[in-house]
């Protein structure tokens, strides 16, 4: 949760991690002389949205309702914006063709992972303390999620000096964040254990949205490989000896399960995060639909850590069933957003980022 805390004292605006989403679907045009290379070869590669499919079709009205949904839940914000767009050829600190940025394209297993991150990270009490102390998320909590996405999608999509200055701007605000925790143990934001901590859990919890939601089968080896790319934003920021496959992720909950408990600010924060209310249309219906989805991808031992009723457990599963049911609608709306613009610069075709072929072979040869 130190991510949470750490954009408290900083209000620079910064592009929103879905902020390129437009009104309108994508549509080839044209090009005027000095198009970048990147866009060029997109095209050449076959990018062409000019036909819609079946799905788009049907849904179309769904479709903008979602967008609009989106836009006002994550709005556009000016200044400090980041232009993923160029410059061409510049992949980021990933890469195109791996594992982050397929899993870190799909809208509702960002956000319903993003939520079960939230809610795991309420059990570690020094994490907790950082939130308690330093973030106003009682009354901004909204606004701490929308900064958030933003870091979460700038470190993904954005050319590379871009991500670099996000991760700097927030190491920086790290080393003002300190204190001294309930139970007396002092705490501060740039430990690297609890770096460590808040990065497995938003790793962990964004893969397994992606599996539950994408409707995309995960290839073999392709968890392995989004832990191991995804530890080098968390290594940046000072966390040591973050977990590099599935298999190491699971024994680090093994290990710092004794460290967890919960609390009264558990309960509180909990509390908070139950009654966030979006700027949407529906807002208390999408609050619950994606909080209970996110709480359906926690494991077992969370759920029980976390006082998880009979209730709220079914209640979690029918979310998980409605939110399966619309994510592809999800996806045919929101075709205009931070990862197409990033797949464009690189010269890449979108849709690329929902196949898995391109990234099996590369892991392949």
């Amino acid at each position: 949760m130190a991510l949470w805390i750490a954009h408290r004292a900083d209000n620079a605006n910064v592009e929103n991690g879905i902020s390129h989403i437009a009104p309108g679907r994508c549509r080839w045009r044209r090009m005027p002389q000095g198009l970048p290379r990147s866009a060029v070869a997109a095209r050449a590669a076959g990018y062409d949205h000019s036909m819609p499919t079946p799905l788009h079709l049907v849904t179309r009205p769904a479709q903008a309702a979602i967008r609009r949904w989106v836009v006002e839940a994550f709005p556009r914000h000016g200044g400090g914006v980041v232009d993923y767009d160029a410059p061409a050829g510049d992949p980021g600190w990933f890469d195109p063709d791996g594992a982050t940025w397929r899993i870190h394209a799909d809208f509702p297993g960002m956000l319903a992972g993003g939520l079960a991150a939230l809610m795991l990270q309420t059990l570690h009490p020094l994490a907790l303390a950082g939130v308690w102390d330093h973030s106003n998320f009682r009354e901004d909590l909204v606004g701490r999620l929308r900064r958030t996405t933003t870091f979460v999608g700038g470190t993904t999509y954005a050319p590379r000096a871009a991500a670099e200055a996000l991760i700097e701007r927030v190491r920086h605000i790290h080393h003002q964040v300190r204190g001294v925790a309930e139970d007396g143990r002092p705490y501060e934001a740039n430990d690297p254990a609890l770096l460590t901590w808040v990065h497995v859990t938003e790793a962990y919890s964004f893969l397994q949205g992606y599996r539950r939601y994408s409707h995309i089968r995960l290839p073999d080896g392709a968890a392995d490989r989004y832990y191991d790319e995804s530890r080098r934003v968390a290594e940046a920021l000072g966390a040591r000896e973050v977990p590099r496959s599935e298999a190491e992720v699971l024994a680090y909950f093994r290990q710092v399960r004794p460290a967890l408990a919960w609390t009264e600010r558990t309960r509180v924060v909990l509390e908070v995060l139950g009654n966030v209310r979006l700027p949407v249309p529906a807002a208390g219906l999408s609050r619950d639909v994606f909080l209970h989805a996110g709480a359906a991808l926690l494991p077992e031992w969370a759920l029980r850590m976390l006082r998880r009723t009979p209730v709220q457990r079914a209640q979690a599963r029918m979310a998980a069933h409605a939110l399966w049911a619309v994510a592809p609608v999800f996806r045919a709306a929101l075709t205009d957003g931070i990862a197409a613009h990033a797949c464009r610069r690189v010269g890449r075709d979108p849709r690329s980022l929902h196949r898995w072929d391109n990234a099996v072979e590369r892991e392949r040869y």
